[in-house]
């Protein structure tokens, strides 16, 4: 008798954390699994990807994984999380993707939800875990591809920026491995060199020279050709940073041309500033 009745106060508590760890305890069940919440919802959890996003990486992960800071760069919101998984080198395990299409055992979101990464702590940290069940929705989504949800895939008004991360006037405690500006459509891969992006070092004092390039690799996502990834060759000092893109030098597979986001949001050539640090 006292040992169920030690059962059933774990499994309250267990669930009275997860919720804790979701915020205010919406999008979980009476067991602490996700259930249908958002503009996803109206059923059960299900392999697609609007469906995890709404039911586990929003209600659970985003309380850690958001915002300027997230934990290894990893922002797990909505305007984020498909550019910054599919196809990503983690930042923990450089030799394995984030999320690698078709291969749920050699993605480290699996192993990090599982519990058997080679590095670091089991997700969402600090527990309580999600349960099998969940995760192998996640799974089943890596097996059939990774894609987006179809919903998601849309022609777009005009060819933008979409979202980038780092975001605009983010300050980084420390470098970011990489740098990812997600498009509205899919890039023409054939356009993509090293010239394309550039970062640029923006010095504290104008008068002093000029800014400091700093050396990075381009390349269109191999898993995800809505999204450049630009990784820097060094570490960035701390300081302020430019991230450009060419004028003229990207364009879709339909041959348009970079367009300036709602509001001129893209000032010329400028992507993104943010900083590292203190700043200069």
């Amino acid at each position: 008798m006292h040992s169920r009745r030690t059962l059933r106060v774990s499994t309250i508590v267990a669930t009275l954390a997860l919720a804790a760890c979701a915020g205010n305890g919406q999008g979980l069940d009476s067991n602490g699994r996700p259930i249908s919440e958002g503009s996803g919802g109206g059923g059960p959890l299900i392999a697609d990807f609007t469906s995890i996003q709404d039911h586990v990486f929003t209600p659970i992960c985003t309380v850690c994984h958001v915002g300027a800071n997230a934990p290894q760069g990893l922002r797990l919101d909505s305007a984020n999380s498909y550019d910054l998984l599919v196809g990503v080198r983690s930042n923990e395990v450089s030799s394995l993707q984030r999320v690698k299409p078709g291969d749920p055992d050699h993605s480290y979101v699996i192993q990090k939800l599982e519990g058997h990464a080679a590095v670091g702590a089991r997700m969402p940290f600090g527990g309580p875990y999600l349960d099998q069940a969940t995760i192998d929705v996640i799974r089943q989504w890596i097996t059939d591809g990774a894609q987006r949800s179809p919903t998601a895939v849309v022609a777009k008004a005009a060819f933008t920026v979409g979202a980038t991360a780092p975001a605009p006037g983010d300050v980084l405690a420390e470098s970011p491995a990489s740098l990812v500006i997600g498009f509205t459509r899919e890039l023409d891969r054939t356009r993509i060199d090293p010239s394309v992006a550039q970062l640029e070092r923006v010095l504290a004092d104008a008068t002093s020279g000029t800014p400091q390039r700093v050396t990075a690799d381009v390349a269109v996502n191999d898993a995800n050709p809505l999204a450049l990834i630009v990784t820097p060759q060094e570490p960035l000092e701390p300081g302020r940073y430019v991230l450009r893109i060419v004028s003229g030098s990207i364009a879709d597979l339909s041959g348009a041309p970079l367009a300036a986001a709602a509001g001129g949001a893209m000032n010329d050539s400028t992507v993104v500033v943010f900083s590292v640090g203190a700043g200069p």
